[in-house]
């Protein structure tokens, strides 16, 4: 088990290069995470919903996805509440008092599901959350330490030296633990270093000397390592580097197509947008709170977990008025998910599922209306754009909203003569409840020459993913003590 001293210390991104070494080495190897808080999530198989790091380490492990390899994934919709997901389904809405009591279920179905993959797998790299020094969440504990003691687990800790204060995070997370647990600690590993590695050697002695535990590695700071984020967009996504034009669209200097969505408060699956902040012939810049709206070729909006509230802070940032200038100078528009519902008229919630609101107004850009309903819609599809060449296209579905498209077009035809979306009667806006639009090239290259960008390079996802995962796999071999690691493996229960 990877654990870690902080969020976003590599623990992922450890699991996943792990995960690739070893299945490259002829293991077969599955990724678990007893339980997630994450609002980017993928559909699996068997029909469920898990979290999109788990979908990634499983790629990396290639291993097909399991509702099992994550029991229980939080979706927060307010800062006090969540969905719960358990076993890949949807169970009903519970703040934190509510869940802490629910834990003992919880707890059961990590169990079940912990069985079910070790009884398929020779090895489970196994993900924790947050940091095992939150005392104040050791009660009950499934997450962490508390899974790692009910199996008898081996667990090696990470930690962020980019941070700062890193020797201080480790014997800190110790000393917060209980003997049995500091002794269940195999090893550390230090992430992201920059610099000479001979400057950092006295800091490792006497780590390993003070905690009598060895460092298993020290890993470099991987420049440009592009992977399916977690939960969080990372800082350096959304930082303002971008070309601001002043006017018009397309940039004859540089000529790079502008892409901009807003980065909303309960953003869901935001990475719908990685093959386009990837792409070589894209400007793609996140909109961020209180932040001007630029020009620009395309606008995005993408999915929420709180439609209401994302779409009244959209109101009043200003994209009301900032859509209706974009389409009328002739640009084009996509509304994914949340999106697609929030360019309807109406929007109803009589079960309160995200918000205390029953009914609200969308933007009207499509006469459509949406009900949200207490059933989950999980699906997979493989089909076709519905314009132009109708290019190939595949994804997945993640929604509540039923939405009648009656009078328009539909954007996507999918199998089974089954049809999804809407595209307006002017041809400007693209609304599709698809996570996963872009992925697919043939029907990424027909989209973006739909919104206006021809003879666009083909960025193609998935071979992306693989090349990035081998890089990963290849760092911890270079990296890692490779032979102490095999020799934790094998203390398995």
């Amino acid at each position: 088990m990877v654990q870690g001293c902080t969020s976003d210390a590599g623990k992922s991104t450890l699991v996943a290069g792990l995960c690739r070494l070893y299945a490259r080495r002829g293991h077969q190897i599955a990724p678990f995470k007893p339980q997630n808080m994450a609002l980017n999530s993928a559909v699996t198989e068997d029909g469920g919903e898990i979290g999109r790091a788990q979908a990634l380490q499983a790629q990396a492990a290639g291993a097909s996805l399991s509702v099992h390899m994550n029991p229980i994934l939080l979706k927060p919709n307010s800062d006090t509440g969540a969905q719960v997901i358990l076993q890949g389904q949807a169970i009903g809405q519970l703040n934190a008092q509510d869940y802490h009591r629910y834990k003992p279920r919880a707890a059961n179905a990590v169990w079940v599901s912990f069985q079910k993959l070790s009884d398929q797998y020779d090895t489970l790299f196994v993900e924790g959350a947050g940091s095992p020094a939150e005392v104040n969440l050791r009660q009950g504990d499934i997450a962490n330490m508390g899974f790692a003691e009910q199996v008898d687990c081996p667990v090696i800790l990470i930690a962020d030296i980019d941070k700062g204060g890193v020797f201080a995070h480790i014997v800190g997370t110790l000393a917060c633990l209980t003997p049995s647990e500091r002794k269940r600690i195999q090893g550390f590993v230090i992430n992201r270093f920059r610099g000479d590695i001979a400057l950092l050697q006295d800091g490792l002695d006497w780590l390993e000397k003070r905690t009598r535990k060895p460092v298993l590695g020290v890993l470099p700071y991987l420049h440009d390592l592009k992977l399916d984020a977690e939960d969080a967009i990372a800082v350096a996504d959304v930082t303002d580097t971008k070309i601001t034009r002043p006017g018009g669209f397309q940039d004859s200097a540089n000529h790079r197509f502008k892409v901009v969505c807003p980065l909303l408060p309960h953003i869901a699956n935001h990475t719908d947008m990685d093959p386009l902040q990837w792409h070589p012939d894209i400007d793609f810049q996140w909109i961020k709170h209180n932040e001007a709206i630029p020009p620009a070729d395309l606008m995005i909006l993408p999915g929420s977990k709180n439609v209401a509230f994302d779409l009244a802070w959209l109101k009043q940032q200003g994209w009301e008025n900032a859509l209706k200038r974009h389409l009328r100078y002739g640009g084009k528009v996509i509304g994914l998910c949340g999106g697609l519902q929030m360019l309807g008229y109406k929007i109803y919630d009589p079960d309160q599922l995200e918000s205390t609101q029953t009914e609200m107004n969308g933007f009207g850009c499509f006469q459509y209306e949406t009900i949200l309903k207490p059933r989950k819609q999980l699906k997979r599809h493989s089909g076709h754009l519905n314009f132009g060449a109708k290019a190939p296209i595949s994804g997945y579905e993640i929604h509540q909203g039923e939405t009648d498209f009656s009078g328009y077009a539909p954007a996507l035809n999918w199998e089974y003569d089954l049809r999804d979306g809407a595209l307006s009667k002017d041809n400007q806006i693209l609304a599709t409840y698809c996570h996963g639009l872009f992925d697919h090239p043939e029907g990424q290259k027909s989209l973006l020459e739909w919104a206006g960008l021809s003879d666009a390079a083909t960025f193609h996802l998935d071979q992306h993913r693989e090349t990035q995962l081998n890089r990963l796999a290849d760092t911890l071999e270079q990296h890692l003590d490779i032979e102490k690691i095999d020799s934790i493996l094998g203390q398995k229960a």
